[in-house]
């Protein structure tokens, strides 16, 4: 019979995702030099350095820090080993409460945005969230693009058509006016006033159109629940070196809404909850605690479970002994089998031959008796 596949898990309100690729050269003492300066300017609490296992070449960091004065957030970078193309890096945090994108990034936990420019490039089209991309000159290629940034799950798309030829103060990124949580996970895409039409062209194949002047907000893939493409198209933006308001407040609300987590993200999650090695003294405490008690809880189950057994085999044992009991206490109402007779030997054929000649051999006659008749012979003839 088959089965329905597993719904996708949904990101938790506590966890904030990030995925990129570290171009450049050195992206291992990139990360110590970061975080050890965080560390020595108390900025994180503390951090450690997981070597490759056995099973994984992945170099993983964690650290940890406490934002809103007190709320302790854990992160786990896992940086894959190099390729042509560079490192490819995961980034999970969670948080003891929902996440707020007023708080810092935790890409800035690990990075230094302000000295190293090679760290967050999309792994999949190469653009670099946070800036402006400008969109291909090639009206294919401008297409290929934007369908590729319609799957990506991980990043939050923009398209913005520029009206007329944007001057130096047109040129901030949107990323300026997001707030802090937003700044890293965002991709703009610039259309020009030339590729209003092709814009709409490439975009039309994913239901969303941008207005002239104006921008939208991609659906992503899968389509988040909620969206609805009237909703997250702004008609003007004015790129005159004022906040977007409209523009900002549709992504803010767009990422508001639920959506599932990406490839990969599941595994870091989880490695982040059940593989965590940088740990206090009193979460040291707290995991020997719940080691005794989960051993406490097997030991109890299986000493039930030994007496469970001890008790069902007492139990057959009295039934049948009882069983046994009755069988020879009631009478027999049926008859013992006759014993089979065994075939005869030709020795014992030859006897009872013998025997019946000698049974049938004439007796003497006695005085007066007459002769027995016999048959007549052929010679009598």
């Amino acid at each position: 019979m088959p089965t329905s596949p597993t719904p996708p898990a949904a990101v938790p309100p506590t966890v904030w995702l990030a995925r990129g690729r570290h171009t450049g050269g050195r992206a291992e003492e990139t990360l110590r030099r970061a975080l050890l300066r965080l560390k020595e300017s108390r900025d994180i609490d503390d951090f450690l350095e997981v070597p490759a296992t056995d099973t994984t070449d992945d170099r993983v960091f964690e650290s940890r820090t406490r934002v809103a004065g007190e709320v302790t957030v854990r992160a786990r970078l896992s940086l894959a080993p190099g390729t042509a193309e560079g490192r490819d890096w995961i980034l999970v945090a969670e948080a003891e409460r929902p996440w707020e994108q007023g708080w810092p990034s935790p890409a800035g936990m690990f990075w230094q945005p302000e000295q190293d420019t090679e760290w967050h490039r999309d792994a999949s089209t190469g653009l670099r969230p946070g800036e402006i991309n400008p969109l291909p000159e090639d009206d294919k290629a401008v297409r290929r693009l934007l369908r590729d940034c319609a799957r990506d799950p991980w990043h939050v798309h923009v398209v913005v058509h520029e009206a007329m030829t944007t001057d130096e103060r047109g040129r901030v990124p949107l990323a300026h006016w997001l707030p802090p949580g937003l700044r890293h996970r965002v991709v703009e895409h610039r259309a020009t006033p030339q590729q209003f039409r092709v814009a709409n062209w490439a975009l039309r194949e994913h239901g969303v159109q941008v207005p002239r002047g104006g921008a939208v907000v991609l659906p992503g893939a899968p389509v988040r629940e909620g969206y609805d493409a009237d909703a997250f198209a702004v008609r003007a933006v004015f790129l005159d070196g004022t906040e977007p308001a409209g523009l900002v407040d549709a992504v803010n609300r767009f990422d508001a809404l639920p959506r599932t987590l990406p490839d990969g993200a599941r595994e870091a999650l989880t490695a982040l909850r059940e593989d965590w090695h940088l740990l206090t003294l009193a979460e040291e405490l707290e995991r020997e605690r719940a080691l005794v008690a989960m051993y406490a809880e097997a030991l109890e189950a299986m000493t039930k479970s030994r007496d469970l057994y001890r008790e069902a085999a007492e139990r057959a044992h009295e039934a049948l002994a009882a069983y046994q009991d009755a069988a020879l206490a009631s009478p027999s109402t049926g008859k013992p089998p006759s014993p089979r007779t065994a075939p005869s030997s030709p020795l014992q054929h030859l006897t009872r031959t013998l025997e019946r000649l000698k049974g049938g051999a004439a007796k003497p006659r006695r005085p007066g008796e007459p002769a027995p008749e016999r048959e007549p012979s052929t010679s009598d003839l």
